[in-house]
């Protein structure tokens, strides 16, 4: 009754002026993204949008301008040229609100490419290890193409879709990819130190994938019934998970089950989620809703930014004027913790760059986008120290975040400040 044809073949819906939402992360089709690339010299003004894909993005190379526009609603290494290059642009938005683009026909799309697991023998396909906002952009879509990739694993939770949803799919047989973390800096190690302090017995955590986030998971061996509801996880989790350190017995949503929209990790981290019942992936207009986000008592968010100034103003999403990656879901978790009963709202970030410049600063460089405002802002933790800036005032604020500047930048940074402020 079904059966499979070749992404070459899959491919021709798609035409010139048509909106493209393509399966993000470790879930992008690859194999449909070339075979959509390659027809670049008879299609024009394709629109591709999606959040951050592990994937190659042939697409995206500015040669090809005519035929395809990138719009990201998160901006990925891979895409990230293409704003300087004039062949992509960014949509900001927060996670949480991606799938009401595609439900508000606010981007109408004409054609979702996806990758799902094998049917089951009830003819129903996981989307594996990344849902986000993918479920409304197969609502929305005039047109289905799924990549049904036999080592994608089956997850549990709202990703579930028929055989019979899919206008088109290709069938292949390989790995998907994974993200393999270096271990933690000295400087990162300090940092997850003082964050797993921060975190106490029967807490429910959200954190990305990276080496703080690795460092604090590193430090929390010795805590009891932990949750997880999390936009995102990796690797970090499973022992925690096996040690029942994380058991999820006293989430406010979900108890029992970790929570997270997509997965981003090793081939170890694959097999343990796969057909694991305490594993539940949703919509990202689900995990990352602020309203169920404090229900969790001790709900702790943890994310990162790339400066904060004296005032507490985060900036998460571009380098001054340059945009580097997006909203993404920080405020929805920023707020949601902020919100939980006995919730704590983290942003963890190294005091310095690589090149030795400080991250806390007087002001925000000038076209810097604020992410987490300072009314938002509650802790922020570098390997100098946690500063709880939530109800302090500026002054206040001031003398905490300088406590935790780099010492070779501290003294001058609160100078700036204050000269520019009586000037």
């Amino acid at each position: 009754m079904y059966k499979a044809v070749t992404a070459e073949e899959a491919v021709k819906i798609i035409k010139s002026n048509d909106r493209i939402y393509i399966h993000a992360a470790a879930a992008a089709p690859q194999e449909l993204i070339n075979a959509m690339s390659a027809r670049h010299e008879e299609l024009r003004n394709v629109e591709v949008c999606h959040l951050h894909l592990e994937a190659e993005t042939p697409y995206a190379d500015p040669k090809y301008k005519d035929s395809f526009h990138v719009n990201s609603f998160f901006i990925g290494h891979n895409v990230r040229h293409t704003l300087k290059a004039g062949n992509g642009s960014y949509t900001p938005v927060f996670l949480s609100e991606v799938p009401l683009l595609f439900k508000r026909n606010i981007l109408p799309l004409d054609v979702a490419l996806i990758q799902v697991s094998r049917p089951d023998r009830h003819g129903y396909c996981s989307l594996g290890v990344s849902v986000e906002a993918t479920l409304a952009a197969i609502s929305a879509a005039k047109h289905v193409i799924a990549l049904i990739n036999y080592q994608m694993p089956r997850v549990h939770g709202e990703g579930i879709i028929h055989i019979s949803e899919l206008n088109t799919f290709v069938e292949v047989n390989r790995p998907i990819p994974e993200a393999n973390m270096p271990p933690p800096t000295a400087v990162e190690s300090k940092i997850g130190d003082y964050i797993a302090e921060l975190i106490e017995d029967k807490s429910t955590l959200q954190m990305g994938i990276g080496s703080i986030p690795n460092a604090v998971l590193a430090n929390l061996g010795n805590h009891k019934d932990l949750g997880l509801h999390t936009e995102m996880f990796s690797d970090g989790v499973i022992d925690l998970i096996l040690k029942d350190v994380i058991n999820g017995n006293y989430k406010g949503v979900g108890p029992g089950r970790a929570l997270a929209t997509f997965l981003i990790g090793s081939k170890r981290l694959y097999d343990y989620v796969d057909d694991n019942p305490f594993v539940e992936m949703r919509s990202c207009d689900y995990v990352n809703d602020v309203s169920k986000i404090r229900k969790n008592p001790r709900m702790v968010a943890i994310n990162s930014a790339i400066e904060v100034d004296l005032s507490g103003q985060v900036c998460a999403d571009s380098i001054g004027a340059q945009m580097y990656s997006g909203v993404g879901g920080q405020m929805d978790f920023i707020r949601g913790a902020s919100l939980s009963e006995g919730g704590k709202a983290i942003i963890a970030i190294p005091s310095t760059t690589s090149k030795g410049i400080s991250r806390i600063v007087p002001f925000l460089k000038t076209g810097a986008g604020v992410v987490t405002t300072r009314a938002h802002v509650q802790y922020i933790v570098t390997e100098y120290g946690v500063a709880n800036l939530y109800g302090k005032t500026i002054k206040q604020r001031v003398n905490e975040l300088a406590k935790i500047a780099h010492p070779d930048h501290s003294e001058n940074i609160v100078k700036q400040f204050f000269d520019a402020r009586n000037s």
